[in-house]
């Protein structure tokens, strides 16, 4: 299984790579640490068709990648919060779109990583929430648009153990009683999901800590 996984240098994106290898597959990672930053959207096709093209195809996508910059909508700067939609969304959809001719020859999969707050609002957190909120609807209308062709699975996770509350203000980030999940766990569920026959659609997938305070 040829997979490439946006984001997949560091937290879930790092957990996934790590169970496609460990599942005998192959991962190909997108990711700012390899010089190639997912919200220069078109950078980001290019350089997904540069892998695929070098792998022979794509049997999966996994978008994991994702930033966030917390705080009130009038105090983020507005190249920052631009920068949170262009990574999550834009970026999204840009690795998407690249890889869809390969997935479609393959009848492969995609999995779109979301979050809670792809569902749920919380305040200080409109940029997030507007690109989450858009994942959901980019990756509703995706699995409408390509039905038949390949699987597409929308990832609604939780808190996770990763360092992606690292450097924020000690108000945006999980309290010391705090309960996240592991993001192996869920590395485990994109597995499933990836692994589904051609034919099989399972559509949405919500992974979270049972004492998860933004779901329900």
């Amino acid at each position: 299984m040829r997979v490439l996984v946006s984001g997949g240098s560091s937290g879930l994106g790092a957990a996934v790579v790590a169970a496609v290898a460990d599942a005998g597959g192959k991962p190909y990672i997108v990711d700012l640490s390899e010089g190639i930053d997912v919200g220069d959207t078109r950078r980001a096709e290019a350089a997904v068709r540069e892998i695929a093209s070098a792998a022979g195809g794509l049997d999966g996508v996994v978008t994991a990648a994702g930033i966030d910059h917390p705080g009130a909508l009038e105090d983020v700067p507005g190249e920052q919060w631009d920068r949170v939609v262009a990574v999550d969304l834009l970026g999204t959809a840009a690795v998407v779109r690249a890889a869809l001719p390969y997935l479609f020859e393959s009848r492969g999969h995609v999995v779109t990583v979301a979050s809670t707050l792809g569902m749920r609002a919380l305040p200080h957190a409109t940029a997030y929430c507007a690109a989450k909120f858009g994942v959901v609807g980019f990756t509703r209308a995706l699995a409408a648009e390509t039905a038949g062709r390949i699987g597409v699975t929308l990832l609604v996770p939780g808190g996770m153990q990763t360092s992606f509350f690292d450097g924020r203000d000690e108000q945006y980030r999980p309290g010391p009683d705090a309960r996240l999940n592991d993001p192996r766990n869920v590395a485990a569920a994109v597995m499933f999901a990836l692994s589904q026959p051609a034919g099989c659609a399972m559509r949405e997938m919500v992974l979270c800590p049972d004492t998860e305070p933004s779901w329900p």
